[in-house]
């Protein structure tokens, strides 16, 4: 059960981080469920590595989100070269 409440948050953080981030982001909702667990993931390690979280927390909402659009932002980048 743990992987599909990950898969469906995924999705809500991706699917905001798309919506926030302008310009045209043409990807199916595999790669956006990717992005935003991707971005959550993103957040947490470097939340940790900063020294925001501590071992074993987890990033927040909005934490998940700036990551996913990091996420999107290099997506794009390497996408386009």
């Amino acid at each position: 059960m743990h992987i599909i409440w990950t898969i469906f948050i995924g999705l809500i953080v991706g699917l905001v981080a798309r919506f926030l981030k302008p310009g045209d982001d043409s990807m199916g909702w595999i790669m956006t469920i990717l992005l935003g667990i991707g971005g959550s993931l993103a957040a947490t390690y470097g939340g940790q590595a900063l020294g925001i979280y501590h071992a074993g927390q987890s990033a927040g909402f909005i934490g998940a989100v700036v990551g996913a659009i990091v996420l999107l932002v290099i997506y794009n980048l390497v996408r386009k070269n």
